[in-house]
């Protein structure tokens, strides 16, 4: 009985060497039909598999032995990242997937090694033998060295897993509260935020994504995932010009339907059903608003039913209730007028369609005003170039930026773009990073220096090693941090959201009471007055004003911030930030340089000035303290021999001790040598320097004075934040007669000097028992605790990575003024915020009474629907507007702007 199999083959490297398979192949009866290539065998036979492998193996080929092989995976971020990598790899003949995650791939194949991961990587993801995260890492001391050196300034992100959704079907703030508890019920999903003003959604949590858009599908709306920056931007570029096409044409064809009706009223038409001419020409003109429903006003009917079926009601609810029931009743008058009053018989398409008109005039208006909320995004992802000259065999190539991987030597020309996170090996330049951390001066890169995704070369050309690529650069984790906290709430947010989820069923129930009350109470026609009055109250409540009133400052205030160099991480800080009115400030590395200078040696006891540096060097060379590199840099700059120390033993904030040619060597404050009985030196120390008191076990030898020159924009910081109302306080470690020279020089009246690090949080904690509101700014590991305690903790982008993973908010340049406008922003977008909302409340309460009739008394007029469309129109465009104003928020100051006369050289300290 003939079979039909394949078989690969290895071995054969020619023309000719296939040749001669398929020559004694075509003369084996027992093969009917075969098909030779230098890889693979496919034939129909009687024969077995065993008994083809030995006529293969008889010509000197082989058929490869299947073996498991193991890859570790990078880049796969989503479900879909796994499908894609799933379905390549089946392609392979004689291989067995035995299991695929988004970090590893077993596989039982005859494939070598080489051509799956060759596969792998061609479809724009990586695959390695060994885990990627160790790859390019060295053991030699000096890359050791250099990756000390050379760390680059970033920002830490939480490291749950996040999932960005781009939703559609949402109309109003109460789809915000009905999607996020659809997600919530999602199996892994630990917390879910939803932005109605950029309709996404933020899930964190270990999810099955597919699970997620199933349950939001079978909720109502849409979905679908947000695999990067670059995608989500173009999908929903897609998304909006699609819906603002839809809004203009169905604008358009309601007012060319809608205003003419109007008019003919407005001047003295006949808009009552009296004949039958009436109702020929009444009912050809419903005949077109049912069209019009149908066409231009199908959305708002079909989300409503969506509603409808899964037990919900939105603004959509609302529009097709009071445009339906206006069509309806106008409807039922032209076909049986007898049925009505004589004075009832008053047609009401013209409201059907001017309100569809000016509704989706309204979101049209809205729409494009939103578009505008992510332009700080937009900014930051116009520094990513698309393309990157790599070199490779001594050649210059040019490749995607997605296709630039770790290691890869990329070659930089006069005004390029940095494609991709890297350390700079030949040449130097000139960088912008303006865009990227504020300031507005160029840095210069020198071999050994970090360079960043999105920075601008200027005019030097150099070259430079790539260490982060894809969504690794810090570019592309601002992106994501940014983006993760405009998805956040504040939790003025979350109150409006509670009211947004019951807004729309209560304004239902006063629409239905009002109609009642009107039909049994009010004058003739009830059922005109009963008919006009429910159908206003549906139109005019605007669940949008309310849902957008939040978000919509959220996100522009938080892109904003990012514009001038300050990364925040939660929408909450926003909130947080603009209620402080105490600032704690680290002194060293914040108020200062943090780059310490030895400025004074003096020697006691017949030792010298060189011995004492080279004694209080030998013990510093195990620190990284900055005032042990001060001493080290001393040391080198004078040529001095560094001798050897043993037995290293450190004290945070007080000091170091090691042995030296077999005698005890401490170097540290006055506290440290106090503690070790060691008598202090009768010596006039200099108030504007920090003393390194250097001792053997029996008596001090020497003190070094090391000097921190004040940060140039410090004093004016300080006035900034006086000027706000904000008291600023100095915490430091460092003596008090330093820290109050110091403070005098800055105009910095509270001082709290002498704080071992862990004494730091509760000076916070004992500031906040007085009922301040607190915000901390610093940039060392020994002010994570202070930061993580105060209200507001602020870390300089130059700090440690401990500090800015404990902050609420990252710096990313070394300006403390960039913490002032911080502020700044929170307070107006806070303001903004409550503006939305106020505005939102009051439209509301004003505008839903008044549809209702209460006017009718004093005035004997009730508002029309088609005013009524206008005006909830009008409300959600209104509240866009005004969030949109934030965009054009400055700064009380511009980084570019004269800097004051830079103070003299201060005291440092082991802060």
């Amino acid at each position: 009985m003939s079979q039909e199999f394949s078989l690969p083959l290895s071995g054969l490297n020619c023309g000719s060497c296939v040749a001669k398979v398929e020559q004694v192949l075509s003369t084996n009866t027992s093969i009917s039909q075969y098909s030779v290539t230098k890889a693979e065998l496919t034939l129909t036979t009687s024969l077995s598999e065993q008994n083809v492998i030995e006529i293969i193996s008889q010509l000197g080929y082989s058929v490869p032995e299947e073996k498991v092989i193991t890859l570790y995976l990078a880049g796969l971020n989503c479900g879909r990242c796994v499908k894609k990598t799933t379905e390549a790899v089946e392609t392979l003949s004689h291989s067995t997937i035995l299991s695929i995650s988004k970090t590893e791939l077993s596989l039982n194949t005859i494939h070598s090694t080489e051509s799956v991961v060759s596969l792998i990587e061609s479809i724009g993801f990586q695959a390695s033998e060994i885990p990627l995260a160790l790859e390019g890492k060295s053991s030699s001391k000096e890359s050791d060295n250099k990756a000390i050196t050379n760390k680059p300034e970033k920002p830490e992100f939480n490291t749950e897993k996040t999932t960005q959704l781009i939703l559609s079907g949402m109309t109003c703030a109460s789809c915000v509260s009905s999607v996020e508890s659809i997600i919530s019920t999602v199996h892994n999903v630990q917390s879910v935020r939803v932005n109605l003003a950029e309709r996404t959604a933020l899930v964190i949590g270990d999810i099955n994504e597919v699970d997620v858009i199933q349950a939001i599908e079978k909720g109502g709306y849409g979905a679908e995932i947000s695999l990067n920056e670059e995608q989500r931007r173009k999908r929903q570029k897609e998304l909006y010009l699609k819906t603002t096409t839809a809004h203009k044409k169905n604008t358009i064809l309601s007012l060319a339907i809608g205003a003419p009706l109007m008019l003919w009223g407005v001047f003295g038409g006949n808009m009552q059903i009296n004949t039958i001419n009436d109702q020929l020409a009444w009912g050809v003109i419903g005949l077109i608003c049912l069209g019009l429903l149908l066409t231009a006003g199908k959305h708002f009917f079909v989300n409503a039913w969506k509603a409808f079926t899964h037990h919900r009601a939105t603004m959509d609810t609302l529009v097709a209730l009071g445009t339906g029931s206006a069509w309806l009743y106008s409807m039922a008058l032209v076909i049986s007028p007898e049925f009505f009053p004589e004075q009832a018989r008053h047609v009401y398409f013209e409201a059907t369609a001017m309100i569809l008109g000016l509704i989706t005039l309204g979101n049209l208006i809205e729409t494009k005003a939103r578009n505008r909320t992510s332009s700080a995004i937009e900014k930051l992802l116009n520094l990513q170039p698309q393309t990157a000259t790599v070199i490779k065999d001594g050649k210059e190539i040019e490749l995607p930026v997605s296709q630039v991987l770790q290691d890869m030597i990329i070659k930089i020309k006069p005004g390029e773009k940095i494609p991709v996170d890297g350390v700079l090996i030949s040449g130097e330049s000139y960088l912008d990073e303006a865009m990227l951390t504020g300031e507005p001066l160029p840095s210069l890169k020198t071999i050994n220096d970090t360079v960043h995704a999105g920075t601008i070369n200027q005019q030097g050309s150099f070259t430079f090693k790539a260490t982060n690529v894809g969504e690794h650069t810090m570019l592309a984790r601002i992106i994501t941090m940014v983006r993760n906290a405009q998805s956040s709430k504040p939790n003025i947010a979350k109150l409006a959201d509670k009211i947004s989820a019951v807004f729309v069923p209560s304004v239902m129930i006063i629409a239905i009471v009002s109609a009642l009350i009107w039909y049994n109470l009010g004058p003739e026609p009830t059922s005109s007055y009963m008919l006009v009055v429910a159908t206003t109250v549906l139109i005019i409540a605007c669940p949008c004003a309310l849902g957008l009133a939040t978000p919509m400052s959220v996100t522009v205030g938080i892109g904003k911030a990012a514009e001038f160099g300050a990364l925040i991480k939660d929408a909450d800080v926003l909130q947080t930030a603009s209620t402080v009115d105490t600032v704690v400030v680290d002194k060293t590395g914040t108020l200062t340089e943090g780059k310490p200078t030895v400025s004074k040696v003096m020697n006691f006891h017949d030792y010298t000035e060189q011995q004492v540096i080279i004694l209080a060097a030998a013990v510093e060379s195990h620190s990284e303290h900055p005032l042990a590199q001060a001493v080290m840099a001393y040391l080198n700059q004078y040529s001095l021999d560094l001798v050897t120390a043993t037995e290293f033993n450190a004290q945070l904030g007080l000091g170091a001790s090691a042995k030296v040619d077999g005698n005890t060597i401490f170097i540290g404050n006055m506290t440290y040598l106090s503690q070790n009985n060691i008598a202090l030196p009768q010596a006039e120390l200099s108030p504007s320097s920090t003393p390194l008191f250097v001792a053997t076990h029996k008596q001090c030898i020497g003190v070094i004075e090391v000097s921190d020159t004040i940060r140039t924009d410090s004093a004016l910081a300080v006035k900034q934040f006086t000027e706000l109302g904000i008291n600023v306080v100095m915490l430091t470690g460092d003596r008090k007669e330093t820290a109050e020279h110091v403070a005098k020089q800055l105009g910095i009246s509270q001082v709290i000097a002498g704080v071992l690090p862990d004494g730091k949080a509760q000076a916070i904690k004992d500031l906040q028992l007085q009922n301040h509101k607190v915000a901390m700014i610093g940039d060392g590991i020994n002010d994570a605790p202070a930061l993580a305690q105060a209200e507001v903790g602020i870390a300089m982008g130059n700090g440690s990575d401990v500090a800015i993973e404990s902050a609420h908010l990252t710096l990313m340049n070394h300006s403390l003024r960039t913490a002032v406008s911080a502020i700044e922003l929170s307070k107006a977008t806070m303001t903004n915020m409550k503006q939305n909302l106020f505005g939102a409340f009051i439209y509301n309460m004003i505008g839903i009474p008044i549809a209702a009739g209460i006017l009718f008394p004093f005035t004997g007029m009730l508002l029309s629907p088609v005013i009524a469309g206008a005006a909830m129109a009008l409300s959600s465009i209104t509240v866009v507007t005004n969030a949109n104003r934030l965009r054009l928020f400055t700064p009380s100051y511009q980084l570019n702007t004269q800097q004051p006369t830079q103070p003299p050289a201060q005291g440092a300290s082991h802060d």
